[in-house]
């Protein structure tokens, strides 16, 4: 379908905050997500009949909320005709994701219909979207050293996500404190971008993962037999798991001294680097 679409919708890249907009956390405490989307799009296209068919630039399960993004085209196609807004694309997208048994937040739909920088506050099944617009500064920082990286590990969102909401709907007292101390992060986050500052953007990326640790061990554990070496050597200053974790995609902040090195090493690990750049248009209709 390449050169030929109806609907073009970007994928996104969570900085902080995933996990805290998913139902019953969102509903008990609240949730707050900072995001972006990349150039990286799920483009479809429906014929006469009604069928839709789609084209992937980033495969499913990549942790980037390609599923989210299917669900916006599907839903951008089939009400095209009523003229939705923005938000009921991606909570009618949200829906059905949800009808279809995937345990998920809100945050992957919104960011692909919106597109750009977000900072997303969640109260139940309320959305906030926030004024929220990061320095120039920080934004070109960022492009220059965050490496996207497809391991090829197989993601299993649905299986950690069933695990950990198990846990917390028992009281489980560490996944609450890990849920907590990411939503706390997430405010640290927005407020590194708006004011460029870089030393909290890496604390606060670092806090993610150490959060993300706590809930279960198992959502970094496979990242870490590349990782793990390039923060000992300090080229890598932060990373995370995207998505869910467990597999598909990392972002990892290179030190500026050492950026070559870690593209190399990323490489040589059988890792594929992701050519991206920012998406700022969300949803595309043609």
């Amino acid at each position: 379908m390449e050169g030929q679409f109806d609907v073009m919708v970007p994928v996104r890249v969570d900085l902080s905050g995933g996990w805290t907009d998913v139902n019953p956390y969102c509903t008990d405490f609240g949730g707050e997500v900072v995001n972006f989307t990349i150039n990286k799009y799920v483009k479809a296209r429906i014929d006469n009949s009604g069928e839709i068919s789609y084209d992937f630039d980033i495969p499913l399960g990549s942790g980037l909320g390609t599923s989210g993004s299917v669900n916006v085209a599907r839903i951008a196609l089939l009400k095209k005709n009523e003229n939705p807004s923005l938000s009921q694309i991606a909570e009618a997208a949200y829906q059905e994701e949800i009808k279809s048994g995937n345990r998920c937040g809100r945050q992957d739909q919104w960011a692909a219909a919106f597109g750009g920088f977000n900072r997303f506050m969640f109260h139940g099944e309320n959305v906030e979207i926030m004024p929220f617009e990061p320095a120039r500064s920080s934004v070109k920082w960022i492009k220059k050293h965050l490496l996207i990286a497809h391991t090829g590990i197989s993601h299993k969102s649905g299986d950690i996500q069933n695990q950990v909401w198990s846990r917390y709907e028992s009281g489980d007292k560490e996944v609450i404190q890990g849920l907590h101390k990411i939503r706390l992060t997430t405010r640290k986050m927005a407020d590194s971008l708006q004011r460029d500052q870089r030393q909290l953007f890496v604390e606060s990326l670092n806090e993610v993962s150490n959060a993300i640790d706590i809930i279960d061990k198992s959502i970094n554990a496979p990242f870490l037999q590349v990782i793990q070496p390039l923060l000992q050597d300090r080229s890598v200053m932060a990373w995370k798991a995207l998505g869910a974790g467990s597999g598909g995609c990392a972002a990892i902040l290179c030190h500026p001294l050492h950026i070559k090195k870690v593209r190399e090493e990323i490489s040589k690990s059988g890792w594929q680097l992701i050519d991206w750049d920012y998406d700022n248009s969300g949803i595309i209709m043609k």
